[in-house]
């Protein structure tokens, strides 16, 4: 019967028995004191009805146990609710740790994926059966927001922010997938599907098409196109103005006035479009902003280059200047050019599957 009423999708991930189970158990708590209450209050109308014109009520002595079972009843089904949806949320938005990751860029009005490998895709998304797969979601212009009703997983993409995502398919099949906030004119057409894959045909799709670059491998063509490494690499001889970004990612960056942060995604995206917000004590704010020369896309690129060069450097990062050099730059994130700052194109992959896809014309 689900099959037929649009109100239920297909059950295709790890989600979606737990999601279910947990609307449908609010959904008979909700019925149950629905009823009960209308009950009460046919059954109270009936006995306690005026039977005389001239009859007056009389006075009842509160119940005290009967004031405190029907508020404390209540309070404890809630707070289980509660916890029970907490522990699913919190199950949605901490991914294990050998999820893979793909990208996805939302825009006017379309989704963009990047395979591990460097396959792209528009509109459509392959993932293998039975894996665990982490959606990094950025937004180029206003919020979208990524819906896949048969997985039961929904996030927005926030511009200006990094959103994440995860879910395992569980059975292969093609399944719809939407953008569920209103984004403008053609808000109704961003949409798509998600085709989930046994591992052998994935490989086999994966295999159909020439590969492109990976988010890694981009993001370090794009730190050269740039000349970032004109001050995180310098030349030997001459003083660093940045500090090195290897070992920097994961760890402890010590900034001005002494207080310490971690190097993660959203610091180096700071980093990259907003460089004075966190100095990095011990260098300069000589950076330049790079706010509306990198796309989001792009933009994600560096920050999986910098992720990339690990964090087996010391557990506080970037805190010294150069010997035989004045201070220079900031954050473990920032680059500095001191040519006129161009954005280098994004690479551009090349690989659309065995399938005709839609290509992106902005």
């Amino acid at each position: 019967m689900k099959q037929d009423l649009p109100l239920f999708p297909e059950s295709a991930s790890n989600f979606a028995p737990e999601v279910d189970a947990l609307f449908w158990a609010w959904t008979a708590v909700s019925l149950f004191f629905t009823a009960l209450i209308a009950v009460l209050i046919v059954y109270f109308m009936v006995k306690y009805r005026r039977r005389a014109v001239d009859e007056v009520g009389q006075s009842e002595r509160a119940a005290t146990s009967l004031e405190i079972a029907w508020s404390v009843i209540p309070l404890i089904i809630s707070l289980a609710m509660f916890a029970w949806g907490t522990k699913v949320y919190f199950d949605m938005f901490r991914p294990p740790s050998n999820a893979v990751e793909y990208y996805t860029i939302g825009k006017q009005w379309m989704w963009k994926f990047q395979h591990p490998s460097g396959q792209r895709e528009i509109n459509t998304l392959h993932v293998p059966v039975g894996t665990p797969i982490k959606l990094n979601i950025q937004s180029e212009d206003v919020i979208h927001s990524f819906y896949v009703p048969a997985f039961r997983v929904k996030q927005d993409a926030v511009p200006g922010r990094q959103t994440q995502i995860w879910f395992e398919a569980t059975k292969p099949g093609v399944y719809h997938m939407f953008c569920a906030e209103y984004c403008g004119a053609e808000h109704s057409r961003m949409v798509g599907s998600v085709i989930a894959m046994e591992p052998q045909q994935y490989e086999e799709w994966l295999a159909g098409g020439p590969a492109g670059q990976s988010m890694t491998a981009s993001g370090a063509q794009l730190f050269q196109t740039l000349a970032c490494d004109t001050c995180h690499r310098p030349t030997t001889g001459i003083p660093a103005r940045g500090p090195a970004l290897e070992g920097v990612y994961g760890k402890q960056v010590r900034l001005e006035g002494g207080r310490t942060l971690i190097a993660d995604d959203e610091y180096v995206r700071e980093s990259i479009l907003n460089p004075q917000a966190k100095i990095v004590a011990g260098w300069a704010p000589v950076m330049p902003t790079f706010q509306g020369q990198v796309t989001e896309e792009q933009l994600a690129q560096l920050v999986s280059y910098v992720r990339s060069l690990g964090g087996g450097g010391s557990p506080e990062a970037g805190g010294t200047a150069a010997p035989g050099g004045s201070a220079a730059d900031s954050a473990g994130g920032q680059v500095d050019n001191p040519a006129p700052q161009t954005a280098g194109p994004a690479p551009q992959g090349t690989n659309q599957g065995p399938q005709n896809r839609p290509q992106d014309k902005t």
